[in-house]
């Protein structure tokens, strides 16, 4: 990858000064999981594979994104391992100009296997969702015995020297909230950090409710409770506490350990937020409770040029005003985004079809 100058590279920016800087690219909505927050139903309506994007169309959206100012690039699912020869789609990614960061959020059932190969091909960095310690409690959760195999996906990372590895878990009020502290630990060995996220009320979540949520608040009074006083940490170049465009707050503890908090139901990041989302088909989304995308691979397969793309997207984020979390925030009725009947029509509301 290529470090882009500051002159060619500036972002494009929306109506409230947010940079067009991170990409979230689906190769597929297949996963081999069934998350309770995210795939609760027994069956779904999947996208047509005839739609799915090629490995040289997802390559040129990321090349033409990057021309308008994204330079960071993580790839989801779904499940993205479940996407044959990923590691051919990284090479020609990691290959293309301006891009400083190529990460990918996996739930680890396949990762023993790819790996090294991902980490060759160019891949800089790894999230791997784990919600629970406990086998049993897994198996609950996703409804598939694979607790050992993302347990031996973690420590497959952990053995290449492979930098920049960070758990993902989402908290579930009386599902494993119980686990906050012995999960700060197994990360803290594995040389990871944990990110804590609340539990949305967005895609596929047709179970959310209110009470479910363990708030950024109370994760941080419980682990104080146990670790003592939490400090807050900040990007580098911006005084403490004022946060930057992650969508993770991080803390560290006493001992050093360093964690996050991502609080998009109670604490939106709205206002900083420069992400937006291409599903595996190529609709693009703006924000991640979007209703809308724009869909890019009629032009992609219609013969549009590079440009004529980009200016597509640049007029597309120039008038965007997406405060989706902060929106659902405010409501005084809070249910979930869509209901069964909803996704069923259109499966681009999904979380696994949007890239969460």
């Amino acid at each position: 990858m290529t470090a882009p100058s500051d002159a060619s590279f500036e972002p494009v920016r929306d109506t409230l000064g947010r940079p067009l800087r991170n990409l979230r690219l689906s190769v597929t909505d297949r996963c081999n999981l069934r998350c309770s927050y995210c795939m609760p139903e027994p069956d779904y309506v999947w996208l047509p594979r005839s739609e799915l994007l090629t490995f040289e169309e997802l390559a040129r959206v990321v090349r033409i994104f990057s021309s308008l100012g994204v330079d960071r690039v993580r790839l989801t699912g779904g499940e993205p391992l479940l996407r044959q020869e990923l590691p051919e789609l990284v090479r020609r990614v990691a290959a293309g100009p301006g891009l400083r960061d190529l990460a990918l959020t996996t739930n680890g059932v396949l990762l023993e296997a790819l790996a090294r190969p991902l980490r060759e091909a160019g891949l800089t960095r790894v999230t791997v969702s784990l919600d629970t310690l406990r086998p049993d409690r897994f198996q609950a959760l996703t409804r598939r015995d694979e607790h050992a195999r993302v347990l031996a996906g973690i420590a497959a990372v952990r053995e290449l020297g492979w930098p920049g590895l960070k758990l993902d878990t989402v908290v579930l009020r009386g599902r494993n909230d119980d686990e906050l502290l012995s999960l700060l630990a197994f990360a803290k060995e594995q040389g990871a950090e944990l990110r804590f996220i609340e539990y949305m009320d967005v895609g596929g979540a047709t179970r959310w409710r209110r009470e479910d949520v363990v708030s950024r608040a109370e994760m941080l009074e419980r682990i104080s409770a146990e670790h003592g006083a939490v400090e807050p940490l900040h990007e580098e170049g911006l005084p403490g506490g004022v946060r930057g465009r992650a969508p993770a707050e991080r803390f560290r503890l006493s001992d050093g350990t360093t964690f996050g908090i991502i609080a998009s139901t109670t604490a939106p990041f709205c206002r900083t937020c420069d992400r937006s989302r291409v599903t595996a088909d190529g609709t693009w989304f703006l924000c991640l409770y979007a209703r809308a995308g724009l869909n890019l691979r009629q032009a992609l397969r219609g013969g549009a040029s590079d440009e004529t793309i980009a200016q597509l997207v640049r007029l597309g984020w120039k008038g965007r005003t997406d405060r989706g979390a902060e929106q659902r925030l405010a409501l005084q009725h809070r249910e979930p985004l869509a209901d069964v009947a909803e996704l069923r029509e259109d499966p681009r509301l999904e979380m696994h079809t949007r890239g969460g």
